[in-house]
Protein backbone atom coordinates (compact mmCIF):
# COMPACT_ATOMS: atom_id res chain seq x y z
CA UNK A 1 0.00 0.00 0.00
CA UNK A 2 1.68 3.19 -0.93
CA UNK A 3 2.71 5.37 2.12
CA UNK A 4 0.42 8.61 2.85
CA UNK A 5 2.16 12.37 2.41
CA UNK A 6 1.59 14.82 4.61
CA UNK A 7 2.59 18.71 4.77
CA UNK A 8 2.57 20.95 7.54
CA UNK A 9 2.13 24.53 7.03
CA UNK A 10 2.43 27.31 9.90
CA UNK A 11 1.60 30.67 8.23
CA UNK A 12 0.92 33.80 8.95
CA UNK A 13 -2.45 35.07 7.41
CA UNK A 14 0.15 37.03 4.64
CA UNK A 15 1.29 33.67 3.88
CA UNK A 16 4.91 34.06 5.98
CA UNK A 17 6.34 31.31 7.62
CA UNK A 18 7.01 32.53 10.65
CA UNK A 19 5.82 33.12 14.18
CA UNK A 20 4.98 36.20 15.30
CA UNK A 21 3.73 37.04 18.79
CA UNK A 22 0.41 38.35 19.36
CA UNK A 23 -2.05 38.38 22.25
CA UNK A 24 -2.38 34.33 23.52
CA UNK A 25 0.59 33.06 21.19
CA UNK A 26 2.61 32.61 24.68
CA UNK A 27 -0.63 31.49 26.62
CA UNK A 28 -0.93 27.66 26.52
CA UNK A 29 -4.60 26.49 25.43
CA UNK A 30 -5.98 24.38 28.41
CA UNK A 31 -3.91 22.06 30.16
CA UNK A 32 0.11 23.12 30.11
CA UNK A 33 0.80 19.30 30.25
CA UNK A 34 -1.42 18.81 26.76
CA UNK A 35 -0.93 19.51 23.71
CA UNK A 36 -3.44 22.11 22.18
CA UNK A 37 -5.92 21.16 19.03
CA UNK A 38 -3.44 22.35 16.26
CA UNK A 39 -0.21 20.23 17.74
CA UNK A 40 -2.24 17.21 18.51
CA UNK A 41 -4.01 16.96 14.49
CA UNK A 42 -0.67 18.02 12.78
CA UNK A 43 1.50 15.84 15.78
CA UNK A 44 0.39 13.90 18.03
CA UNK A 45 -2.88 12.09 16.36
CA UNK A 46 -0.10 10.73 13.62
CA UNK A 47 2.46 8.79 16.29
CA UNK A 48 0.99 5.54 15.40
CA UNK A 49 0.97 5.98 11.48
CA UNK A 50 4.13 7.93 10.57
CA UNK A 51 7.76 6.23 10.24
CA UNK A 52 9.21 9.35 8.08
CA UNK A 53 9.79 12.92 8.30
CA UNK A 54 10.89 14.99 5.75
CA UNK A 55 12.79 18.61 6.14
CA UNK A 56 14.55 20.96 4.70
CA UNK A 57 17.76 21.61 6.35
CA UNK A 58 17.18 24.87 7.93
CA UNK A 59 14.09 23.09 9.86
CA UNK A 60 15.92 19.79 10.33
CA UNK A 61 19.04 21.67 12.43
CA UNK A 62 16.39 23.61 14.18
CA UNK A 63 14.44 20.29 15.20
CA UNK A 64 17.65 18.87 16.35
CA UNK A 65 18.77 22.07 18.21
CA UNK A 66 15.67 22.46 19.75
CA UNK A 67 13.72 19.17 19.58
CA UNK A 68 15.34 16.31 19.73
CA UNK A 69 15.59 14.44 23.74
CA UNK A 70 19.10 16.09 24.07
CA UNK A 71 18.15 19.44 23.87
CA UNK A 72 14.61 19.49 25.94
CA UNK A 73 14.05 21.01 28.79
CA UNK A 74 13.70 19.08 32.04
CA UNK A 75 10.44 21.52 33.02
CA UNK A 76 9.24 21.10 29.19
CA UNK A 77 5.88 20.10 29.08
CA UNK A 78 5.48 15.77 28.99
CA UNK A 79 3.60 16.46 25.64
CA UNK A 80 6.91 18.40 24.26
CA UNK A 81 9.12 14.85 25.61
CA UNK A 82 6.44 12.57 23.56
CA UNK A 83 7.44 14.48 20.35
CA UNK A 84 10.70 14.65 20.99
CA UNK A 85 10.71 10.59 21.63
CA UNK A 86 8.46 10.36 18.62
CA UNK A 87 11.26 12.69 16.63
CA UNK A 88 13.69 10.01 17.80
CA UNK A 89 12.42 6.87 17.10
CA UNK A 90 11.32 8.23 13.18
CA UNK A 91 13.48 8.09 9.90
CA UNK A 92 14.25 11.85 9.65
CA UNK A 93 15.46 13.21 6.00
CA UNK A 94 17.41 15.56 5.33
CA UNK A 95 16.73 17.58 2.17
CA UNK A 96 20.26 19.44 1.82
CA UNK A 97 22.83 20.12 -0.62
CA UNK A 98 25.48 21.83 1.78
CA UNK A 99 25.66 19.14 4.61
CA UNK A 100 27.94 16.34 4.55
CA UNK A 101 26.79 14.23 7.37
CA UNK A 102 24.08 14.50 10.03
CA UNK A 103 24.70 14.08 13.88
CA UNK A 104 20.77 12.86 14.77
CA UNK A 105 20.19 9.19 14.87
CA UNK A 106 17.62 7.80 12.25
CA UNK A 107 19.07 10.14 9.97
CA UNK A 108 19.60 10.34 5.81
CA UNK A 109 20.41 12.53 3.03
CA UNK A 110 18.75 12.96 0.31
CA UNK A 111 19.18 15.49 -2.42
CA UNK A 112 18.12 16.20 -6.52
CA UNK A 113 14.71 16.59 -8.07
CA UNK A 114 11.74 17.05 -5.36
CA UNK A 115 9.31 14.84 -7.11
CA UNK A 116 11.84 11.55 -7.73
CA UNK A 117 12.53 11.83 -3.63
CA UNK A 118 9.10 11.82 -2.68
CA UNK A 119 8.24 9.35 -5.25
CA UNK A 120 11.18 7.20 -3.42
CA UNK A 121 9.76 7.31 -0.53
CA UNK A 122 6.10 6.50 -1.09
CA UNK A 123 7.76 2.76 -2.74
CA UNK A 124 9.80 2.53 0.30
CA UNK A 125 8.37 0.43 3.21
CA UNK A 126 7.10 2.27 6.09
CA UNK A 127 3.90 3.77 7.28
CA UNK A 128 2.81 7.21 6.44
CA UNK A 129 5.22 10.32 5.75
CA UNK A 130 4.85 14.07 7.55
CA UNK A 131 6.86 16.73 5.55
CA UNK A 132 7.69 19.44 7.80
CA UNK A 133 9.89 22.10 5.94
CA UNK A 134 9.95 25.93 5.63
CA UNK A 135 8.08 27.71 2.85
CA UNK A 136 10.44 26.92 0.00
CA UNK A 137 10.03 23.32 0.12
CA UNK A 138 6.51 23.11 1.30
CA UNK A 139 6.09 25.67 -1.63
CA UNK A 140 7.64 23.54 -3.85
CA UNK A 141 5.52 20.81 -2.70
CA UNK A 142 2.42 22.99 -2.73
CA UNK A 143 3.77 23.66 -6.72
CA UNK A 144 4.06 19.89 -7.50
CA UNK A 145 0.79 18.76 -5.95
CA UNK A 146 3.21 16.31 -4.01
CA UNK A 147 1.31 15.93 -0.84
CA UNK A 148 -1.91 13.80 -0.41
CA UNK A 149 -3.13 16.36 2.29
CA UNK A 150 -2.31 19.39 3.97
CA UNK A 151 -2.32 20.84 7.37
CA UNK A 152 -2.60 24.84 7.84
CA UNK A 153 -1.91 26.62 10.84
CA UNK A 154 -2.94 30.59 10.39
CA UNK A 155 -1.92 32.39 12.84
CA UNK A 156 -4.15 36.16 13.08
CA UNK A 157 -0.71 38.18 12.14
CA UNK A 158 -0.47 40.37 8.84
CA UNK A 159 3.58 40.25 9.62
CA UNK A 160 4.92 41.84 5.99
CA UNK A 161 8.40 40.43 6.30
CA UNK A 162 10.11 36.77 6.29
CA UNK A 163 9.88 33.69 3.85
CA UNK A 164 6.93 33.26 1.55
CA UNK A 165 4.85 30.34 1.69
CA UNK A 166 3.69 31.63 -1.79
CA UNK A 167 5.60 31.84 -5.17
CA UNK A 168 4.64 32.17 -9.10
CA UNK A 169 3.40 28.91 -10.20
CA UNK A 170 2.92 27.95 -14.20
CA UNK A 171 -0.33 25.95 -13.25
CA UNK A 172 -2.90 26.11 -9.92
CA UNK A 173 -2.60 23.29 -7.06
CA UNK A 174 -6.28 22.57 -6.51
CA UNK A 175 -7.26 21.50 -2.55
CA UNK A 176 -10.18 20.21 -1.39
CA UNK A 177 -11.57 21.62 2.52
CA UNK A 178 -11.60 18.39 5.16
CA UNK A 179 -12.03 20.48 8.12
CA UNK A 180 -11.73 23.84 9.65
CA UNK A 181 -11.69 25.01 13.46
CA UNK A 182 -9.93 27.86 15.16
CA UNK A 183 -7.84 28.20 18.30
CA UNK A 184 -8.89 30.62 21.17
CA UNK A 185 -6.71 33.34 20.07
CA UNK A 186 -7.86 33.69 16.82
CA UNK A 187 -5.57 30.75 15.01
CA UNK A 188 -7.02 28.53 11.98
CA UNK A 189 -6.71 25.14 11.88
CA UNK A 190 -7.29 23.91 8.25
CA UNK A 191 -7.21 20.25 6.99
CA UNK A 192 -7.32 20.08 2.87
CA UNK A 193 -7.13 17.40 0.60
CA UNK A 194 -5.00 16.96 -2.97
CA UNK A 195 -7.48 17.05 -5.91
CA UNK A 196 -5.68 14.93 -8.00
CA UNK A 197 -5.89 15.02 -11.85
CA UNK A 198 -8.42 12.17 -11.92
CA UNK A 199 -11.05 13.25 -9.52
CA UNK A 200 -11.27 16.46 -11.16
CA UNK A 201 -11.70 14.37 -14.53
CA UNK A 202 -14.76 12.87 -13.13
CA UNK A 203 -16.52 15.95 -12.35
CA UNK A 204 -16.64 17.30 -15.81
Amino acid sequence: MTRKVTANLYMTLDGRGEFPKYPGSDLPSGDPDEPDEFFRKMWTDRYSDVTTVVMGRRSFTGHLRVHSLKARKPDAPKFMFDYSRFLERVEKVCLSHRLKKLDWENSRLLKGDLSKIVKKLKNEKGGNIIIEGGPRLIAEVLRLNLADDYWFLVMPVVFGRGPRYWYPMKSQTTLKLLSASHMPYGELVLHYEAVREKTASKRK
